[in-house]
């Protein structure tokens, strides 16, 4: 059994490459290939835009694929949304279509675009926003560069943003939210009715999820006297309760606990002052609930 998956080629490449390292599958790719390898035997895999993933993977040229829920939205793509997996290039958090206009424009909410002229990559979903909301507008594709075409070509615009910088930097305010965004692993319905590719792709799924969990988080290990535990324990966080051990000396024992990264240096020295010892932190792959 093979399955055939899609990678997003472009922004989200190396950011997808990596969260599949840390689930556990390596790819390799040249610089111009389209083709990555991988190192599962069951697995192949092209690179293709985000954009098209949907539709590809709707029509079955391929069993599963990421892409973002936008582009699934934008190309109404029937197919199976298996698993929501919030990161981005830059961060782990969704992105934000958003309508926005020039610092000085009268535009201040989606009703004053009555007859304006709105240019995006995203037709669809701007079309529906519209009409959400009772405006009559005219929306322009936008091949790229759409920073760029208020206002002497577009009155207003519809863009993609994960922190707003670029939208400032071109002299922009942001109206409103249209749309939030995360990457989403999609498979094909017939794939996903076969009993063999489904579980395939949902131990990837599972794999994945693993992964996104696990960022931010780390291990810590501690020796801890047994007389000094319940002073440990009641600052010590833990995804459900930290794992005690006993040790060859019966006076101590030995604490395991994950916790968010951004705690580490606030809680190792105070479990250093509570009596902690041979403390060790370490990185996280995966969390698997």
């Amino acid at each position: 059994m093979i399955i055939k998956i899609g990678l997003p080629k472009g922004s989200l490449q190396e950011a997808t490459f990596e969260l599949f390292r840390k689930a556990g599958y390596n790819f390799g790719v040249s610089e111009r290939s389209y083709f990555p390898s991988i190192d599962d035997p069951e697995l192949e895999a092209m690179l293709i835009r985000a954009q098209e993933m949907a539709r590809y993977v709707q029509d079955g040229v391929f069993d599963a694929g990421l892409t973002g829920h936008d582009w699934i939205v934008e190309n109404e793509a029937d197919v199976v949304e298996v698993a929501d997996l919030v990161y981005a290039k830059r961060s782990m958090r969704p992105v934000r279509w958003v309508l926005a206009v020039p610092i000085d424009s009268d535009i201040k909410t989606v009703k004053d675009l009555e007859g304006k002229r709105i240019a995006t990559e995203v037709v669809n979903i701007a079309r529906k926003y519209l009409n959400s909301n009772g405006v009559n507008a005219e929306v322009e594709f936008s091949w790229g560069a759409t920073e760029a075409k208020v206002p002497e070509l577009a009155d207003a615009i519809i863009e993609v943003t994960e922190t707003g910088s670029s939208l400032r930097a071109n002299n922009l305010r942001i109206v409103e939210t249209v749309l939030e965004s995360t990457t989403r692993l999609i498979a094909n319905k017939q794939s996903w009715a076969d009993s063999a590719k489904r579980e395939k792709i949902e131990n990837i799924a599972l794999m994945l999820k693993g992964a996104i969990a696990a960022e931010g988080k780390v291990g810590i290990k501690l020796n801890v006297p047994r007389e000094r535990i319940e002073d440990i324990i009641a600052v010590l966080p833990a995804m459900k309760n930290p794992t005690i051990n006993d040790l060859n000396d019966p006076d101590w024992v030995a604490v395991e606990t994950i916790i968010d990264e951004n705690i580490v240096r606030k809680i190792i020295p105070e479990l250093k002052k509570r009596g902690g010892c041979d403390i060790i932190e370490y990185p996280l792959n995966k969390v698997i609930p």
